[in-house]
């Protein structure tokens, strides 16, 4: 399954990417992130991140396949079934607009080909709702934990 989505956020593109990149901040919008584990320096660089679904723990390792800031951020992200490719690619549109356009692709094995057929319209509204976490929490600081 393959899909795009983006967004416009009302900050320099400069801003953004040095929001992004800071794993502190990944608590404030990435919802269910319960922890970020480092697991091996650049290039390459691999992580373990668990989330919390509802009632189900989800860990994913997410490993950087290219760090090209503040043009492009792509990293693989794998747990039992699912792999899934990101190209996250940073525009400006004007010096205080940034358009962030993030190409999905995700591949299934298993009974997760099952899951991933049955709720094929979900993963594009989860990855938007990532984008526009990170748009609340970059222009007005909303804090995805204090909804939880």
């Amino acid at each position: 399954m393959k899909y795009t989505v983006d967004i416009d956020i009302d900050l320099p593109r400069e801003r953004v990417i040095e929001l992004l990149d800071s794993t502190e901040n990944l608590y404030k919008w990435q919802r269910g992130l319960k922890n970020f584990e480092p697991l091996g320096g650049q290039p390459g660089a691999r992580s373990r991140m668990v989330f919390q679904m509802g009632k189900r723990e989800l860990e994913m390792i997410e490993s950087i396949t290219s760090r090209n800031f503040p043009d492009e951020f792509d990293g693989t992200y794998e747990t039992t079934g699912v792999f899934n490719i990101v190209k996250n690619h940073f525009v400006e549109l004007t010096p205080e607009k940034t358009k962030w356009i993030s190409e999905n692709e995700f591949r299934f094995s298993g009974f997760m080909k099952v899951i991933g057929f049955l709720m094929k319209g979900g993963f594009p509204k989860q990855s938007l709702k990532y984008l526009e976490d990170f748009k609340a929490f970059a222009e007005q600081g909303t804090d995805v934990r204090d909804a939880e």
